[in-house]
């Protein structure tokens, strides 16, 4: 199997430049510093978080993966933006926290450690890269056996175009246009069907809902916008 990287370059240099607002709760990363919370109480409540290994691709400057360690989780967090990383790494030394940043692709760290997390993260990612299928199959050789992926990405809708394209990008400008891109949205139907064809069984799907005029967040069972998948690993079949 090729361990080229699944990256946009274009994609990977606009995060890399805006890197060092990425702990700004004020600037383009707000809506990730609102939903961070919520996203957090997914992972403990669906899979538990203390004690697991843990595996978040797509790290960027470290908010959710250090929100998973103070919650107990060992985490390795890995991005393809340098400035990112070392952001990420000064923000963990300033708190005190230890989380194994490294400047790696997925297919990379597959090849030298397959299978060796309890669980892997891919928030915000899928949407921005080129081949979105490819990435879960890499996912899935990541995790163990039994093992959990959580993914959370926009649906393409008519109404995830609107909201997260036309409302926040355009008329509300909570991110910079061009963020998203409604033909790389990707409908939970696909996530499934992707999955399936990795090994992995889809648990769950549930709305991640955002209120930036409230700035608010919800979990619930519609996931016409952005939502959260978690796929779990098929075990491997007993000996016989």
């Amino acid at each position: 199997m090729s361990t080229a990287r699944n990256a946009d370059p274009a994609e990977v240099a606009r995060f890399d430049a805006a890197a060092s607002r990425w702990w700004d709760p004020a600037g383009e990363f707000r809506p990730l510093h609102e939903l961070n919370p919520l996203r957090l109480e997914y992972l403990e409540q669906r899979v538990g978080l203390a004690g697991r290994r843990v595996l978040d691709v797509g790290c960027g400057g470290g908010l959710l993966a250090e929100g998973m360690v103070r919650r107990g989780a060992r985490v390795t967090g890995i991005d393809l933006a340098p400035a990112a990383i070392d952001v990420a790494r000064l923000h963990a030394i300033e708190s005190g926290l230890h989380v194994d940043y490294r400047l790696a692709s997925a297919e990379e760290l597959v090849r030298a450690e397959p299978g060796a997390f309890d669980l892997v993260t891919c928030l915000e990612l899928l949407e921005h890269v080129p081949d979105p299928a490819a990435l879960v199959a890499t996912l899935a050789r990541l995790v163990r056996p039994g093992g959990d992926v959580v993914c959370a990405t926009l649906n393409r809708s008519l109404r995830s175009f609107a909201l997260a394209i036309v409302g926040a990008e355009y008329l509300l400008r909570l991110l910079p246009a061009g963020t998203h891109q409604y033909a790389r949205m990707i409908r939970p139907a696909e996530l499934a069907r992707w999955g399936r064809a990795a090994g992995l069984e889809l648990a769950d799907v549930s709305g991640l809902h955002y209120d930036p005029l409230a700035r608010s967040a919800r979990l619930d069972q519609d996931p016409s916008v952005n939502y959260l998948a978690l796929l779990r690993r098929l075990p491997l079949p007993a000996a016989r």
